[in-house]
């Protein structure tokens, strides 16, 4: 109760009070419910959630307007008393990869001000009505539950199409999943069955089932153990004749593996590349645009609808993340980006610094710009600060010569 008081504080016992006057908010109930298919316990798609989560992880919070101008140093460093602001944004990320549903829920202080985020991962979620107000119910491994207004809440999904409110689950990638099952099975089993020696003997003699359990474990001790350093298998005249039996296991074939580490690929969006951290400046452009920057822009916009009244987003009052994608930008991109740019006035000194990964300086958040740029339609207008033309030695003889 210690974790679920702190976040949801008395607000969350008075709510959690008025349950028995839940009811459905529209004609069904939507419910959202995880799908239990092991999908982060597989090598591969965890390495693909990890390596989403951990991009995401980078995303930078900034706060715009005055109101809850607050909570600024909260979002940049530790959104709640047990996450900071990377890990934050990882859990975030990983559960809306798992589930298609990621919950951020407020936390507040005893006047209703928001004082923190907390991201949640409830097995099972409904959107309720309580008096004509949506409501969004959680129900915790432990049986607690806990509701909160839908307003407040934050939601983020993806594959949304036949609930309103909750993204489907991910019975789309089962087969692919079962495969990836299969295909690790068959290796495991096959590289069992190469280190294991087989043999078949033919006895000379007809002997009694006992001494045929004893002869096989002494021949096993004998020729079959670590202690046999020879090389050599020798046996005696009961056994007639020993043949090897050649074992060749059935693994899954280099194009059936690839098939399946494309299946992977292609539902996540990813690729073998950004997976290993070898990816191009175009490949990181390509996956930023695709992944991160729609992952970012949604969460941006959760919790600033969750944060601020309408009349507050109204004057410009909102959260967003971004990453300063040029980081990932080859040094031949850097150096063109910020020489033109610093010159035109569009990049500060710092913008530069952190572009290059480098440490701010004093004074560097001026802008300049180059004086020989000139406005076209004033190439030939005169300087108000120019010296008179009579003061030119030659005055207009010179001129003429």
């Amino acid at each position: 109760m210690g974790l679920f008081n702190k976040i949801f504080g008395n607000r969350g016992a008075r709510e959690a009070e008025v349950q028995q006057y839940f009811k459905a908010f529209t004609a069904y109930s939507p419910v959202f419910t995880t799908y239990e298919g092991g999908l982060y316990e597989m090598e591969l798609t965890r390495a693909v959630i990890h390596s989403f989560a951990t991009a995401c992880s980078k995303l930078k919070p900034e706060i715009n307007g005055s109101a809850y101008a607050n909570l600024t140093n909260t979002l940049q460093f530790r959104p709640n008393p047990f996450m900071n602001t990377s890990q934050f944004l990882y859990r975030i990320a990983t559960i809306f990869s798992i589930k298609n549903n990621a919950f951020i829920v407020p936390i507040e202080d005893d006047f209703g001000a928001i004082t923190g985020y907390y991201p949640l991962l409830p097995m099972n979620c409904e959107v309720m009505d309580v008096d004509g107000v949506a409501y969004l119910r959680y129900t915790f491994n432990s049986g607690e539950r806990a509701a909160i207004e839908l307003a407040r809440a934050g939601m983020l999904t993806q594959f949304q199409f036949e609930d309103d409110f909750f993204g489907s689950d991910n019975s789309a990638l089962r087969p692919t999943m079962q495969a990836i099952h299969a295909q690790n099975q068959g290796i495991i089993n096959g590289v069992k069955n190469s280190a294991v020696i087989r043999f078949l003997a033919r006895l000379s003699n007809a002997i009694k089932p006992e001494d045929i359990k004893k002869m096989r474990e002494s021949f096993t001790a004998e020729n079959l153990s670590g202690e046999n350093q020879s090389g050599m298998i020798l046996y005696d005249a009961k056994i007639a004749e020993i043949k090897p039996i050649e074992s060749k296991p059935f693994l899954v074939n280099p194009a059936q593996m690839k098939q399946i580490t494309e299946n992977v690929y292609s539902y996540f969006g990813i690729n073998e590349a950004i997976l290993q951290n070898k990816y191009t400046e175009d490949e990181w452009n390509a996956y930023y645009e695709g992944k991160i920057a729609p992952f970012a822009l949604q969460l941006s916009l959760a919790m600033s609808n969750m944060t601020f009244t309408a009349r507050e987003l109204a004057f410009d009052n909102k959260i967003t993340f971004f990453m300063n994608n040029l980081q990932y930008a080859s040094n031949q991109t850097k150096m063109q980006l910020s020489t033109q740019f610093f010159d035109r006035g569009l990049m500060n000194q710092h913008m530069v610094a952190d572009m290059w990964g480098w440490k701010h300086v004093e004074g560097g958040d001026k802008f300049y710009i180059r004086k020989e740029y000139s406005q076209i339609d004033k190439l030939h207008a005169p300087d108000p600060k120019a010296a008179p033309t009579e003061e030119i030695a030659g005055g207009e003889e010179n001129a003429d010569s």
